[in-house]
């Protein structure tokens, strides 16, 4: 398996090889491009120097949130994701022994039940978690019964509606084509 989401090979590297980076990408994934919430863990381990739950749960919380405002910036809104991805990385650790890959691998675990588990995480509510569940799915081969149906309707296979199914500069056209028609419907909905 190999990402291809940001456009930057050493940023997508770090992704498809540390579960941690995916997650903190994910997390970031809200006000910003999606290749700037997940070229995102790039830059803090650049700039860190790991990108590991136990040294980003115990960075000092200002100096992380310097970080995240270097430029370029890691997130528009630094300091209140620099709080967001400390509190992810405590909760890895805590809850799963700084193994970010435990939250689908421990105990074999179904569709549902990762889900669960991602919902339980600071940040990630029901949208996230089914996406990310989608993208471990399609591209990062979890298996877990039930994955299809516990991301839906992102794990619908041969659509375009999420970072699961960006692979390509073509996918992720369609990806954000399919955004910006979800976009127009809710804003004539308003109307």
């Amino acid at each position: 398996m190999s990402l291809h989401i940001t456009g930057d090979e050493a940023a997508d590297e770090l992704l498809t090889e540390d579960p941690l980076a995916l997650l903190i990408g994910m997390l970031l994934d809200q006000q910003v491009a999606m290749e700037t919430a997940f070229a995102g863990p790039l830059k803090i381990r650049e700039r860190v120097g790991a990108i590991d739950a136990a040294t980003l749960a115990g960075y000092d919380p200002d100096a992380l949130s310097t970080v995240f405002s270097e430029t370029p910036a890691v997130h528009r809104y630094p300091s209140s994701m620099a709080g967001r991805v400390q509190a992810l990385s405590a909760a890895i650790e805590k809850d799963w022994g700084s193994d970010a890959a435990a939250l689908w691998t421990s105990g074999d675990p179904t569709g549902p039940e990762v889900r669960k588990r991602l919902t339980a995480l600071p940040g990630f509510g029901e949208q996230k978690a089914k996406i990310f569940l989608a993208l471990l799915g399609k591209q990062c081969g979890f298996t877990g019964e039930g994955w299809r149906e516990a991301s839906a309707p992102y794990g619908e296979e041969g659509s375009f509606r999420s970072v699961a199914d960006i692979v390509s500069p073509d996918s992720l056209r369609k990806v954000r084509e399919h955004k910006q028609a979800m976009k127009a419907a809710a804003k004539a909905s308003k109307a």
